[in-house]
């Protein structure tokens, strides 16, 4: 039997948002941290609290954090070059990695302390642990509501927004600690209190470091089944085969897409093209697709490679 053989080229463009500029409620989510932090850390030093300071070392770490996302956005906003084809949206990537390596350095500092506490804990100030740590339940909920519409459609910037809601939560939880040890006078409370931030602290990290390091490997990212993406490409009309799918993060906001479609009985055509990337953009929430038309006939089953890509 005689193989058909052509090659068809069509290049359909689909733009993504760029990502919002993130730089006014970086500026004031890091200037109200490091204020509080450096109140709070005053505090615990005056007063010997290790729960004021363990809540204090963990905002010091997220100002870092919220810096190096604040960098890492700003990368991903500047266009490719020779070199970064795809311009620096990786970089996004890389600022959460760092940011959760910071975080587990200063969680290990924090349990480390607290660990000391517990032979002879110091009289504990519950009601400026109160008083503190109530003022960090509400600059930290202020600082995630900067981020929360934002980081939607964005990892780096949702883990921003994770850090700052998880810090109100601890601090809230230090407000209560200081309650029961106005009522108790315990001293224990104070370094127990401490471990359960860091325990606290280090699931939130665990977690995007987990999903850090799978995006920095190329991994399919969390929302999005490759055997859906599959099927779905499978059920377009002319379709009888796909294989060579690939799904990977171009950056924590940008996904990428490529795949090989067998087509019986020619090319497509643009139309066809382009109703695959609306699909894929709709559906999974892929902006940028890459197909490969590979051309065979319902009779012979022959095949030739052609290219058409939806971007």
């Amino acid at each position: 039997m005689g193989a058909h053989h052509g090659h068809h080229h069509h290049q359909g463009h689909g733009h993504s948002h760029a990502p919002a500029d993130f730089g006014r409620a970086f500026a004031i989510g890091i200037a109200l941290n490091i204020l509080f932090a450096s109140a709070e850390a005053a505090a615990g030093l005056a007063y010997g609290s290790m729960a004021l300071l363990a809540d204090a070392g963990h905002n010091f770490s997220d100002v870092l954090g919220l810096a190096v996302a604040w960098v890492g956005a700003g990368l991903s906003k500047r266009p490719p070059t020779r070199r970064f084809t795809w311009g620096y949206r990786g970089a996004s990537i890389l600022a959460s990695l760092i940011n959760a390596l910071l975080l587990l350095v200063a969680l290990g500092a924090i349990v480390l302390e607290a660990a000391t506490r517990f032979s002879d804990p110091p009289p504990a100030p519950g009601r400026t642990m109160i008083v503190v740590a109530a003022i960090g339940v509400v600059i930290n909920f202020a600082t995630a509501l900067l981020f929360v519409q934002r980081g939607k459609r964005d990892f780096n910037i949702h883990g921003a927004y994770l850090h700052m809601a998880a810090d109100a939560g601890v601090s809230l939880g230090v407000v209560l600690a200081g309650i029961l040890i106005l009522v108790t006078g315990a001293g224990w409370i104070d370094p127990a209190i401490t471990l359960v931030i860091a325990a606290i602290i280090f699931w939130n990290t665990w977690g995007l470091l987990k999903q850090s390091v799978f995006m920095s490997l190329g991994a399919v990212p969390e929302g999005i089944e490759p055997e859906e993406v599959e099927a779905a490409l499978a059920e377009l009309p002319s379709v009888s085969a796909v294989h060579d799918l690939h799904i990977w993060p171009m950056g924590t906001s940008d996904t990428v897409m490529t795949a090989h479609l067998v087509m019986i009985g020619g090319h497509p055509g643009n139309d066809f093209l382009g109703a695959a990337r609306r699909m894929m953009h709709d559906r999974f929430g892929i902006a940028h697709v890459t197909l490969q038309i590979e051309l065979t006939t319902a009779e012979d089953g022959d095949c030739a490679t052609g290219t058409g890509s939806a971007h």
